[in-house]
């Protein structure tokens, strides 16, 4: 499971959703995963489940770990992996296992991560977008919700105050975000293509670029 969902854009957990995952899965002697190739470092300097407090048993990452070189890994308890080769009789390996490579580009993306501050001003940066956002709609008379966990954001075009699942998201005005995307794109701003996609907010995006965006975003919902 995604810990916040990003493939129906940005659904953070209901505040029960992920201790129940956990203790369905206890109690069933199941193995709980958490997908955080999206949310992995993203949301806070220890992923998803130090933000939430659920600790899933194996932890899937992606590409932000290497600073967009492709690479990928995965880790849980100290049981499961010694299960693995060497120390176990499961093999696993790759082409790229271990690429210097990407694990240079790693290290690095992850000292930069873990750096004083890095979480909050990314988390404040998302809130001035989306807050912006909000406050351009309802000068527009036009209904949206927005939400957001640190570094990801969604847009939706509703009436729907908290969009909380998926039912929702396929309820909004898909025409009008198509709209709005391509007014973007025609502004120099390049979002996500789909009403369906998470957008994400990175360290490179400074104040200027926030206020950048605002602006475009004010005269695309001026002509929506």
């Amino acid at each position: 499971v995604e810990p916040v969902a990003g493939n129906m854009n940005c659904i953070p957990p209901l505040p029960e959703f992920l201790p129940t995952l956990r203790s369905v899965c206890d109690t069933y002697g199941t193995l709980l995963i958490f997908d955080e190739v999206m949310t992995g470092f993203r949301v806070h300097p220890n992923c998803a489940q130090t933000l939430y407090d659920v600790a899933p048993d194996i932890t899937v990452l992606g590409k932000i770990i290497g600073g967009g070189l492709p690479v990928g890994a995965f880790g849980g308890s100290t049981d499961l992996m010694e299960r693995l080769a060497p120390s176990g009789d499961i093999y696993q390996a790759g082409t790229l296992s271990g690429n210097p490579i990407a694990m240079a580009c790693g290290l690095a993306t992850l000292e930069i991560l873990s750096s004083p501050g890095f979480h909050r001003d990314l988390a404040t940066s998302t809130t001035r977008l989306v807050n912006g956002i909000q406050r351009i709609a309802r000068e527009c008379q036009i209904p949206v919700s927005t939400n957001h966990v640190t570094g990801m954001f969604g847009i939706f075009f509703t009436d729907i105050k908290t969009i909380t699942n998926f039912k929702q998201v396929t309820s909004c005005n898909i025409a009008r975000w198509n709209q709005f995307f391509n007014g973007m794109i025609d502004a120099g701003i390049y979002l996500a293509p789909s009403p369906f996609e998470v957008g994400f907010i990175s360290s490179s995006h400074d104040s200027d670029t926030i206020d950048t965006t605002l602006s475009a975003v004010r005269n695309v919902f001026g002509s929506l």
